[in-house]
């Protein structure tokens, strides 16, 4: 799960210094890549009871939310080119 959160980022930081768009929204759907990858790990920790159902749910939203902000971005970046 660390890895996977941290590479969100990680990606986004590294396409915005890619040249253009079309680069940048590449990294963009890997960051999102790793956003899906860490609601199933979350799942899977909650299934196995690593994680409790409130603390399951509040991390799931906020990936979800990451996932929807990057899937805005995506939306946008393909509108202006």
């Amino acid at each position: 799960m660390r890895r996977a959160s941290a590479s969100i980022g990680a990606n986004i930081a590294e396409g915005s210094c890619r040249n253009g768009d079309t680069d940048f929204a590449r990294f963009l759907q890997m960051a999102a890549g790793s956003a899906s990858e860490l609601e199933y790990h979350l799942l899977l920790a909650h299934d196995l009871e690593l994680l409790q159902t409130e603390d399951y749910q509040r991390l799931a939203d906020q990936a979800e939310q990451v996932n929807r902000m990057l899937a805005s971005l995506m939306r946008k970046l393909k509108a202006d080119s």
